[in-house]
């Protein structure tokens, strides 16, 4: 793990760096597990060696048995070698079942920890849909790695140790089998390179089903005012044929490499069997030694177990490949600093924001006094949403840098930035079993008072207690109006105070007459210092201290509002409306949903 920035720019912010490509996120599992999987290897080995054994065995007994000699203590080892291969199935199972449940939890919560790391830049890259296929399926493929690689060490083991029976028995047989071995070493090399490229475009066409699903239902009600539920079906299914002709390629495989195994591995039985019967003829094998001879022979060329193992490793390595691929997204580094004392004093120096490989912030300078309200206006397009995931580090520049009191964003500790920076957006998530865990959400989690307070100042707490459980009622049993979930969205902002608070459009779905003492009550104590409000509506710019004029990702103008009420072109910002901005994607994940 490194530890890199750009140097092409300058106050580009530090990004943890990982090479994760699918061996290394293997061994990771595998490491994990490394105990389950140790334990599991000696157990497949045990069976194997079990296996092993007990052919000679049998044979020796058969020998005794035909030569009408006592052969109790060999028919006792006989029956105690399959009591423990059955035992040893019964512990390899249960082994292997929670080898993989353990692989496939760690996986999911380092890739979830990460995705979360990420932010709003994991769903811009790979859709919610495709990251919760990964999540689910992915995870869980490539968590059956660790097992699978002990279960092949066995499946090796069992082909080796039945050719060096059948040298000791006879070096002909081992001849015989030996004969053959490039074969079966031919089918499958062939067998791992036909399925690896299947098995991957099969996960990458679920991953897509999956993220048409997820849009489909983020637009549920879309779809049903537009009366095209039959069309979006079809469109979720549309890659459906697609999917269904890679497993075919993918079982094909499969088929064929097990089928021509099939086609081989009992000639070369035939043939084991064969010279051990002429070898019987001249008396130089016993019929127990047939025996034995005849069972070496089929586990020596068991390739079929072989072919399933190499194709649970194949699947399991595609599935890393996916994982893989969204661990390799650096995350942001957070600096050792703490904010020294101040009043919440916010500076944007040379802010550059690409997306897309367009500039949608241009080399904006900004200045936000402590204890001031700044409004941010703008037409659609403008750069306010994403100056306001910015402000914030909820998205880090591409040039410049943000500074609040003083320090830089990137520098602070993750801590002590949460901690100083509050955020409201348009369309709140409510994350908790309760309405009040959910204004408590956050690093520090504020007392039941001063959540009441803040869903006072929110103007929330009236409805709130109106509910059946009040603020023990589940966020999915209270039914709100999209200005009520803005109130409570504003109440969690306004429960963790802070020095800087902002708003994203936070105000967007309240009657004038909410918002008109929302804004006022901005001022009161209990507050963060200093706001940055997105606005859509002249009132709120009005009731702000200063207004920020963003045109074309500049800053074309900042100062009070009645001064730049002059201006036919600022007016005509909130005549035309001021919609959703090309950067808001950077401030909430796909599907809409900001949080």
């Amino acid at each position: 793990m490194t530890t890199t920035a750009d140097p092409g720019r300058a106050g580009t912010a530090p990004v943890t760096a990982q090479v994760t490509g699918p061996a290394v996120v293997l061994r990771a599992a595998v490491r994990h597990s490394g105990t389950r999987c140790a334990a599991l290897c000696l157990v497949s080995a045990t069976a194997t060696a079990a296996g092993l054994l007990l052919p000679a065995v049998l044979g020796r007994t058969l020998d005794l048995l035909l030569a009408h000699e006592p052969a109790r203590r060999w028919i006792l080892y006989s029956a105690g070698l399959v009591l423990l291969l059955a035992l040893l199935d019964m512990a390899e199972t249960v082994l292997d079942g929670t080898t993989n449940a353990r692989a496939t939890a760690w996986l999911r919560r380092r890739l979830t920890g990460h995705v979360l790391a990420l932010g709003p830049r994991a769903t811009a890259r790979f859709g919610s849909g495709e990251l919760v296929a990964r999540l689910v399926g992915s995870a869980a493929q490539a968590g059956t790695a660790p097992a699978a690689l002990a279960a092949s060490v066995a499946a090796l083991a069992g082909p080796a140790g039945g050719l060096v029976a059948l040298g000791l028995i006879d070096p002909w047989l081992a001849a015989v089998l030996l004969a053959g071995a490039p074969v079966l070493a031919l089918l499958l090399r062939a067998f791992a390179r036909d399925s690896s490229a299947c098995v991957a475009r099969y996960q990458e066409v679920q991953g897509r089903i999956a993220s048409a699903l997820a849009e489909a239902v983020g637009g549920a009600r879309t779809i049903r005012a537009a009366g095209t539920e039959d069309r979006e079906t079809a469109r979720v299914l549309r890659p459906l044929p697609e999917l269904s002709r890679e497993g075919h390629r993918m079982w094909r495989a499969q088929g064929r490499a097990a089928a021509q195994a099939v086609a081989v591995a009992p000639l070369l039985q035939l043939g084991v069997v064969a010279v051990a019967g002429l070898l019987l003829a001249r008396h130089r094998l016993s019929v127990g030694e047939v025996l034995a001879a005849s069972r070496y022979a089929v586990l020596a060329t068991g390739v079929g177990v072989l072919v399933g193992q190499l194709a649970a490793l194949v699947r399991a390595r595609a599935a890393a490949g996916r994982l893989g691929e969204v661990l390799a997204e650096p995350a942001p580094c957070h600096g050792g600093r703490t904010l020294p004392p101040g009043p919440g004093r916010l500076e944007l120096r040379g802010v550059t924001a690409l997306r897309g490989g367009r500039a949608v912030l241009d080399s904006v300078d900004l200045t936000v006094p402590g204890g001031a309200t700044l409004a941010v206006v703008g037409r659609s397009g403008s750069g306010k949403s994403l100056l306001a995931a910015v402000a914030g580090r909820l998205a880090d520049p591409d040039a410049g840098e943000v500074l609040l009191d003083g320090v830089p964003l990137r520098e602070l500790t993750h801590d002590d930035l949460r901690r100083a920076v509050g955020y409201a957006f348009d369309r709140p998530v409510l994350l908790g079993r309760t309405i009040e865990d959910a204004l408590g959400l956050g690093v520090a989690a504020p007392s039941p008072a001063r959540i009441r307070q803040a869903a006072r100042t929110a103007r929330a707490d009236a409805f709130v207690r109106r509910l059946p459980g009040g603020y023990a009622t589940a966020p999915a049993a209270a039914p709100r109006s999209g200005g009520e979930t803005q109130r409570l969205g504003l109440a969690r902002a306004f429960a963790h105070g802070g020095r800087l608070l902002v708003l994203d459009d936070a105000l967007s779905s309240l009657d004038t007459v909410t918002e008109h003492h929302i804004t006022a009550a901005l001022t009161t104590d209990g507050t963060p210092a200093t706001r940055l409000v997105v606005a859509h509506r002249a009132a709120t710019a009005a009731r702000a201290d200063l207004v920020a004029w963003l045109e074309a990702g500049r800053v074309r103008a900042v100062g009070r509002h009645a001064e730049l009420w002059r201006r036919e072109e600022y007016r005509r910002v909130f005549a035309d409306g001021a919609g959703e901005d090309s950067g808001a994607g950077e401030t909430e994940p796909a599907g809409g949903t900001r949080s």
